[in-house]
Parts: structure tokens; sequence; C-alpha cells
């Protein structure tokens, strides 16, 4: 008997720290940030840090309720393209300047979370990047040298010690910088964080309508109420894609599970963040609750309906590729869902502005990496709004 439909009051009520109102009436700001998950909360903290005073945040859902709720929160310095063919994409400048930005991002957002005395968890792992298929092991070992030879401190780790840790793969690259946490969690109290500070959240706000004047930018809500600010800034993943007109990512739908709670976590989970070279790969990471989180399984995004019926279909597959890869742990499923993942050319974000003359900046972490190009992000969005050089918003440009 189903006793209820969707999620009752009580269960929302007790999973929000903190609820926002929506905008009834018009208002002026400084800045008005669009999105208010973790690449919203970030920015909105670093623009306080830097002495913004009018700041202004929506969200068409409620706060955290996009893709950060969707997110597994694996933070790893290696991007999606990975680096000896991102030398080849972009150059040794930009490549190695990315993927060392991406290392110290990790270290950044840790600082973040202990400077708003957050109550989450954010722990340091190592990382490993893995192969399965014997076709795979040249291309891994170039990945390899290429690390090593620009300074990251990773190790090549034989088939032997992998079936030690109960993974059944070839060989793999154990990196000492990664790290994982609760996205949903600390983006949440960044947010509270920041209203305690001048920020004003508006949820369930929905913008339908932006227009430039020569001295500022009017946004009009989808209930009416307008917001005059001197400057946009789009947060808001992969939905900005409504309100780009370059084309700069490709959308996928995205799987991932959550295992009932062991007695106690394998070790290679308590260790490791895991990723495979396979395409699409899948990640594996543990939480502080005894889970193991795995994900992949995506695909060309068609719309959300097809998407979410995928899912018990997807979590029978995800399934059998865990066992396949740890044939000696079992798991079993407790949670499925999907999400909207994307994937630009290079792997890398987008920030700045695609129109030079015009105060509407973004800040797209797209991919893999999302995070930890948030905080890089929050760096970008400051240079941009006082017009000022920053090679982010070189290597990160719009028309590159």
């Amino acid at each position: 008997m189903d006793l209820r439909s969707n999620e009752p009051y009580w269960i929302i009520k007790n999973a929000f720290p903190k609820s926002y109102p929506s905008l009834d009436e018009s208002l002026s700001c400084e800045i008005l940030i669009v999105g208010a998950g973790i690449t919203g909360a970030l920015t909105a903290w670093k623009l306080l840090e830097e002495g913004y005073k009018n700041v202004v945040m929506i969200d068409r859902r409620d706060v955290c309720n996009g893709s950060t709720a969707a997110s597994t929160a694996i933070l790893q310095y290696e991007i999606d393209t990975p680096l000896h063919l991102l030398i080849e994409q972009r150059g040794l400048t930009c490549a190695v300047s990315s993927y060392k930005e991406c290392e110290k991002a990790i270290f950044e957002l840790k600082k973040i979370v202990k400077s708003i005395r957050s109550s989450s968890t954010f722990e340091f792992k190592k990382s490993l990047y893995y192969t399965s298929s014997k076709k795979d092991i040249p291309f891994l070992q170039r990945e390899f040298e290429a690390r090593k030879e620009h300074g990251f401190a990773v190790r090549w780790v034989e088939k032997a010690e992998l079936a030690d840790l109960g993974l059944k793969a070839l060989a793999a690259i154990e990196s000492e910088s990664g790290a994982v946490m609760d996205t949903y969690h600390i983006a949440n109290e960044l947010l509270k964080y920041c209203s305690t500070r001048g920020l004003k959240i508006f949820d369930r706000t929905e913008m339908s309508k932006i227009q430039h004047h020569p001295e500022s930018i009017e946004v009009t809500t989808k209930e009416g109420a307008k917001i005059i600010t001197k400057h946009l800034v789009h947060c808001s993943g992969y939905e900005s894609t409504n309100t780009l007109k370059e084309k700069v990512v490709d959308l996928k739908s995205t799987y991932a599970l959550a295992s009932e709670a062991y007695k106690e976590l394998p070790k290679v989970f308590k260790e490791y963040v895991l990723w495979d070279t396979a395409a699409p790969y899948l990640y594996f990471r543990g939480t502080s609750d005894n889970r193991i989180v795995m994900g992949g399984e995506d695909e060309s995004f068609r719309n959300p309906v097809r998407r979410d019926a995928l899912i018990s279909r997807k979590a029978k597959k995800l399934k059998r590729k865990f066992e396949q890869n740890f044939p000696e742990i079992p798991f079993k499923v407790d949670y499925a869902w999907a999400g909207t993942f994307g994937e630009t050319q290079d792997g890398l974000p987008y920030m700045g502005r695609p129109q030079a003359d015009k105060n509407e900046h973004y800040i797209l972490g797209f991919g893999g990496n999302g995070i930890t190009f948030s905080v890089m992000g929050m760096q970008a969005v400051i240079a941009s709004i006082n017009n000022d050089p920053h090679p982010f918003l070189d290597y990160y440009r719009f028309g590159r």
C-alpha cells in the first residue's frame, strides 16, 4: 500500500539548515547571483570576503536542489581530459596549470569549510586511476609519465597490489591529493553563513528575462518582480545552456548508487577514491557512515523523464560493474538516483564574460571537477567583475 505521495513537509523541513523566502517585490543590488548551489555558495562567500555588500542570490528551486543535491562529491585534481592529452589540446602551460590549480582548490576548499565552522565531513583521500583493460595500459603509462614529469606526487601500482586491495584491475596511478565531502550539506552551510553576513537569498524565484541598459541590467522574474543590478553572475551550471548563445557543453544523463552501510568500510574505500579508464568511466568512494557510493553509465541527455525512467535498469548495470571490479566485496543497493552531467571538448570550465561589453559573468565548472572548478571560479569572478586580467579568464574564456 502506498501511504503517501512525493515528500511530506516534515521531511523537507528537517532537511534544510535554513529556509529562504521567494522574491515578491522588486529590488536593486550591486551583484545578482543566479544559482544557489555549491558554485553560487562559493561565489557569494568570496564576494563577501572581498568586501562586496549588496549581493542578492536567486534560484528557481529550493537552495542546493539542482546538481548539488545529486553530486557524489569526489574531489580530484585529475580533469576529465588526461594531462598528456590536455597538453596536446591546450598547450603545456594551460594544461599543467589547470591540473595544479585543481589540486590547490582541494586544499583551499578545506580552509573555507574550516573557516565557517562547518559540521560536515571533509576527508582527504588518495586517488586511484586504474585500468581493467590491457589495451589501456600504454595510455595509463603515458599519463603517469606526464604527471611525474610535471611534479605531481604519483606512484605506479601493479596488479598484485591492487588485488590485495580487493580491486580486480591490471594497473593504476596512485595520486596523493584527493578528498571527499558532503556537497549538499556544505553548500547549505555556506549559504547560511553568507546570509548572516548580508547575502539576500530568494529561492523558488525563477529568472524569465534579462535586459541590458547602459548602466545596469534588469532581470525580471517569472512572477513579475524586477531586480536592477550592476553585475549578473550565472552559477546555474547546466541550465546556463538556456541563456548562452554559444554551445559550450554536451549534456549527458548520469547515474549513481549508494550501498547499504557496512559494519566496517572495506579498506580500499577508507583510503582511496577510485575511477577507471573506461568510457564512460566508473567512479567509487566511501562515505563517513560506511557506505560505498559509485556512479557512471553516462549517456547522451535527452530529457529528464527518459533519464529517470532508466534508473532501475542503470542501477542493475552499475551493481554488476561493481561486482566485476570488486568481486570479494558485497554490494547491496540502498539508494539510486540520476542527474545531468556535461562535458566540454577539452574537459575545462568556462569563466568570465561571453561578451566583453556586458556585465554578465558565468562560472561554469562542467564535468567531474565541478566543485574544484567552482573554487577556481570564485577567484576568476572577482577579476571579471573588476575587469582585471586573470589567467583563468584567458584559459577558460568563451569562444576559445
